[in-house]
């Protein structure tokens, strides 16, 4: 009885989940595109194609075991990047379980109380928890390796994404992501296309598990959380034609940012700087310009007209009006860096990771030096953390 029950219930959520007036169009059902596909040999996605990407996934994270070992690091050597081991804290298990509850340097009375019971000066228990932090940064050579995977990632996929969309229709007239939906078939090219994609990011947030943890790390979990929900959703109610639009506009400016954190890892300012600058412009007009010109516009409009909205319709233009808002706050991010290089003359280093100082005389003047590198990546990093987002 209780199984039976179970069914029914299970049955009653499936049902409701995959409910097709929300996911569909008037007047279309799960068997029309059955149907319709049966026979073209192409067929149209289907919510199980999704966790093909898992494989592929994994596919990637080897493939940047080896490029990381055999290509990039030999790279970062050749350029004089250096695996920079940060000085170790002296073991200490009572500063340790400290240092684990709060991971960040206590406040001046728990320094005192500290500084009492293990007889140490205050200035030797501040120099102890900042050497321990540094033990769980990413040396110079790991995050250039890491950045090279993603930009030979972006790089190709980019310029895949360019040549196949350069071929098909609805590059040339947005109106025909929309003619005969959603009966269109899926071709090889797309489903590749939005695969590997969706592989890509399911491999990001399945590394961020066993690389270096980073303070963003709850940030950029979410982010690689929603990236997977998007292009699976755009994927399901088959909105991967307009959706390929989208994932290459994005990619577009991904590789430049990445080009720019070589560089400056390489100590080669001037050409970080020059990177930089690119991304920052090809980001402004893509994600300000074309995306809402583009993008937005046959969405909005142009798919209002040929189809007419339905439930996750709305839930699409949603979620692409709020990836807006977002592009919005990127860029003034990305400027607010722009302008503060320009200033300086440079483009500072990346503050999620950079070895803190450690000697007494680095102590001193600290707070200077952390007022010059807190800049670039701050704003790159947020800008990072979606620039992959707007996948």
């Amino acid at each position: 009885m209780a199984a039976a029950a179970a069914v029914t219930a299970g049955a009653l959520l499936w049902g409701w989940i995959w409910n097709e007036r929300f996911w569909l169009p008037a007047n279309v059902t799960w068997a029309d595109l059955e149907r319709d596909g049966a026979g073209d040999g192409e067929g149209h996605p289907r919510a199980g194609h999704v966790l093909g990407a898992i494989p592929w996934a994994l596919g990637l994270l080897a493939l940047r075991q080896v490029l990381e070992r055999f290509i990039a690091k030999p790279c970062a050597i050749h350029l004089g990047v250096q695996d920079n081991e940060p000085r170790r804290a002296q073991p200490n298990a009572i500063l340790e379980k400290v240092f684990t509850s709060i991971t960040k340097c206590p406040d001046a009375r728990r320094l005192e109380g500290l500084s009492k019971q293990l007889d140490w000066d205050v200035r030797k228990i501040q120099r102890w928890f900042r050497r321990r932090r540094n033990e769980d940064k990413p040396s110079i050579l790991t995050k250039f390796c890491e950045s090279m995977w993603r930009f030979t990632f972006y790089i190709i996929i980019f310029s895949y994404g360019l040549r196949f969309l350069w071929s098909s229709p609805w590059f040339w007239d947005t109106r025909q992501c929309w003619h005969n939906y959603p009966f269109q078939p899926l071709t090889s090219g797309l489903y590749y296309y939005y695969i590997i994609q969706l592989a890509f990011y399911w491999s990001l947030m399945f590394s961020q598990f066993t690389d270096v943890r980073r303070k963003d790390f709850l940030i950029m979990f979410v982010h690689h959380v929603a990236t997977i929900g998007l292009i699976s959703f755009s994927y399901i109610n088959n909105m991967v034609r307009v959706g390929t639009l989208v994932l290459c506009l994005h990619d577009a400016a991904d590789f430049w940012l990445e080009a720019a954190k070589l560089a400056n890892y390489a100590k080669y300012q001037r050409l970080c700087d020059s990177a930089f600058i690119l991304f920052s412009a090809i980001f402004i007009v893509t994600r300000l310009g074309i995306y809402p010109v583009w993008i937005l516009n046959t969405t909005l409009f142009e798919s209002w007209e040929l189809i007419g909205p339905y439930p996750s319709w709305w839930l699409f233009n949603g979620l692409l009006v709020i990836l807006q808002v977002l592009h919005v706050i990127w860029s003034y991010f990305i400027l607010r860096v722009a302008y503060k290089a320009l200033a300086r003359g440079k483009v500072s280093k990346d503050d999620r990771s950079d070895m803190e100082s450690s000697s007494d005389e680095e102590d001193a003047t600290s707070n200077s030096r952390k007022g010059i590198h807190s800049t670039s990546s701050n704003g790159a990093n947020r800008i990072n953390g979606h620039i992959t987002s707007g996948q």
